[in-house]
């Protein structure tokens, strides 16, 4: 990653690079990390429906929409980060757009409340490391909103201290859905892919 900048890893992106502008609390996650998470996710994520709860740089959401999702929501509440993700998309898709991308504003939580059950089929939750009270509220979100299928998959990137398996036994509904399938640790950050459990 050089500064300023992230790259897509994959897909019809693949190399076409996303600015990051200088904003308090925007942590884009890391290459190595997206690479790995991509390649447990299958590499291609064809058709599927995401949804980037704390979008920041919008690194997760376009590296989904560059590898064949159908469609990305992306949450961003601050309005400087919320235009630069419109400038990124705008600059990514100049050659032709591919899925299609719906950019919310507003506070993640109030927007994700209002999404129906099983209605994506990946979150990610990324959301500042200082607000720990959102890894759990944000999971407690993402465990009704994505599908329990073969191909639904929740990523929390977090800090060590946050715990998802202890995060998953606070959540009474749909909280015994969800299993860890892989950890990917990239610093300070830790990513932690939750996948339904094989029944």
């Amino acid at each position: 990653m050089t500064p300023g900048k992230v790259r897509i890893i994959g897909g019809a992106w693949r190399g076409k690079s996303i600015k990051v502008i200088d904003s308090s609390g925007l942590r884009p996650t890391a290459d190595r990390t997206r690479e790995t998470l991509f390649n447990c996710l299958g590499q291609r994520v064809d058709d599927l429906v995401c949804l980037d709860m704390f979008a920041g740089t919008g690194a997760l959401g376009f590296e989904a929409l560059s590898r064949g999702a159908a469609k990305v929501f992306m949450i961003e509440s601050a309005l400087a980060v919320f235009n630069a993700l419109k400038e990124n998309y705008t600059h990514l898709s100049k050659d032709g757009a591919l899925g299609h991308l719906d950019l919310m504003k507003g506070n993640a939580f109030n927007l994700a409340k209002g999404m129906v059950d099983d209605s994506v089929d990946i979150c990610f939750i990324d959301p500042p490391f200082e607000e720990k009270s959102f890894f759990l509220e944000g999971l407690q979100l993402a465990v009704r909103i994505t599908k329990k299928n073969s191909d639904s998959a929740i990523y929390l990137e977090h800090p060590k201290e946050i715990v998802p398996e202890e995060l998953l036994k606070q959540i009474p509904k749909y909280g015994d859905f969800w299993e860890i399938r892989r950890t990917i640790r990239s610093g300070m950050a830790i990513g932690t892919l939750l996948a339904p459990k094989s029944r």
